[in-house]
């Protein structure tokens, strides 16, 4: 049986083949069948920016400080306080950021706060990261 050719398009570039430390290819070469292909199976525009956020909300250092901490132990909002040497309200604001993004729950226990990783996902989320880092890429 005779298999349908992939079509392909290629365009020679007017100028600029990329820089060492940004190749990209030499001609414009579309693998139309590869796209079309790919095309269906991508996640949709909200998953998208719900996605961005998530990632957005991991993008600062006294956050992950936090998510840290939390991979380790459920803490109190004040041990929290004292473990990271930040202010009440600052923690306060880090972990609302962070419980917006279904980072983080708590759990009331009287006049105490606890807070720990929402879930399996998120701890899995963040040991990711930490092995993606340590992999020792120069």
């Amino acid at each position: 049986m005779a298999e349908k050719a992939e079509a392909i398009e290629i365009l020679e570039l007017e100028s600029g083949e990329g820089t060492a430390d940004s190749p990209v290819c030499e001609i414009n070469c579309v693998h139309t069948n590869l796209i079309e292909s790919v095309r269906k199976k991508l996640i949709p525009e909200g998953q998208v920016n719900h996605l961005a956020e998530l990632f957005k909300a991991l993008g600062d250092p006294t956050r992950i400080r936090i998510m840290d901490a939390l991979a380790k132990s459920e803490f109190c909002v004040c041990d929290l306080v004292e473990l990271l040497n930040l202010s009440q309200s600052a923690t306060s604001h880090q972990l609302r950021v962070l419980r917006n993004n279904h980072l983080v729950k708590y759990r009331k226990a009287g006049k105490m706060v606890y807070y720990s990783l929402d879930d399996s996902h998120v701890l899995a989320l963040y040991r990711e990261g930490i092995e993606h880092i340590s992999e020792g890429r120069t």
